[in-house]
């Protein structure tokens, strides 16, 4: 294999790995960690909580709840490279009994279980997760989202400045 045949080689992997999440919800751009932070403290996050992280990407949001809140946290990622270090990151925290990542599409996945759903993802994934989220999660399931909103809902409380949105099922 010559120089050309691996410069495309290496194109079509780097193109593979940043295009296929988006086909399933969002590119990774990892949450900076004060508005993670301040997502868990905005949705009063316990150790009786059950989390989930739509679109975990390095695992930032589930091993904080985990580790600082005490939640018990899961995560939902398409990317197996990020669902590889995540996996890593667990381990290396010691979190592995209170933390865990799913590599899996977050339309698909059961995500009944959660007390708190966090995400960061593009407009219209989030308007096409309401319908998910309405039927799949009980009432009072807190639902914490980063930059985006979803239309038609009203948040319970909102940090515009961090654009940091909760809402209540």
């Amino acid at each position: 294999m010559g120089i050309p045949e691996i410069i495309i080689l290496a194109s079509m992997i780097i193109g593979t790995w940043i295009f296929y999440p988006l086909i399933f919800g969002a590119i990774w751009q990892p949450t900076p960690m004060e508005k993670v932070s301040r997502m868990l403290e905005m949705a009063e996050v316990g150790s009786k909580d059950v989390l989930y992280d739509l679109g975990s990407g390095d695992g930032r949001m589930i091993t904080t709840a985990a580790r600082e809140f005490g939640a018990r946290a899961v995560g939902i990622e398409v990317d197996p490279i990020l669902v590889s270090w995540s996996r890593i990151r667990i381990r290396i925290s010691g979190l592995s009994g209170r933390a865990r990542i799913i590599r899996g599409n977050l339309f698909k996945s059961d995500i009944s279980e959660a007390t708190v759903v966090t995400l960061f993802l593009r407009q219209g994934v989030n308007n096409a997760l309401r319908e998910k989220l309405k039927r799949e999660l009980k009432p009072g399931t807190r639902v914490v989202s980063y930059v985006h909103t979803f239309e038609g809902w009203k948040p319970v409380k909102a940090d515009e400045k961090l654009e940091i949105y909760l809402y209540v099922v």
